[in-house]
């Protein structure tokens, strides 16, 4: 038993060693690429849990809405923030997806500088899928 962890932890490590990643799905040797980020740039980034339930501003510094959630939609796998707008307390709220990448960011403030309560509102309802 000693022999087959022994050979099991120098596999590991020879695996980490080489830097080829490739596990199996399935019973087939798959490939996985390898992409190195710049960690300064991701660091200077917001966290998911940081985001969700911050408020959203248009350049006029009126409060349009809340961020609900934060989706990742296929086909590109692109993120969505999923505003809740109007609403006390959750009740009667309206929600919409924005994309991510149309909403700007001022200090610790979330914007959607042409947006008003009433063009989100006019946005289609967007339902959390069962």
């Amino acid at each position: 038993m000693m022999e087959k962890t022994a050979t099991l932890g120098w596999a590991v490590l020879l695996g980490v060693m080489s830097n080829v990643a490739t596990v199996s799905a399935q019973g087939a040797p798959q490939s996985v690429t390898e992409v190195r980020v710049d960690v300064a740039k991701v660091e200077a980034g917001y966290r998911a849990s940081k985001i969700n339930g911050a408020t959203v501003y248009n350049s006029k510094k009126e409060k349009i809405g809340t961020i609900d959630d934060l989706i990742l939609g296929p086909p590109d796998w692109a993120p969505y923030a999923v505003l809740s707008v109007g609403g006390l307390l959750g009740v009667g709220n309206h929600l919409v997806t924005v994309p991510l990448a149309n909403m700007q960011v001022a200090g610790d403030q979330f914007q959607l500088p042409d947006a008003t309560k009433e063009t989100l509102k006019a946005l289609p309802e967007f339902k959390y899928s069962k």
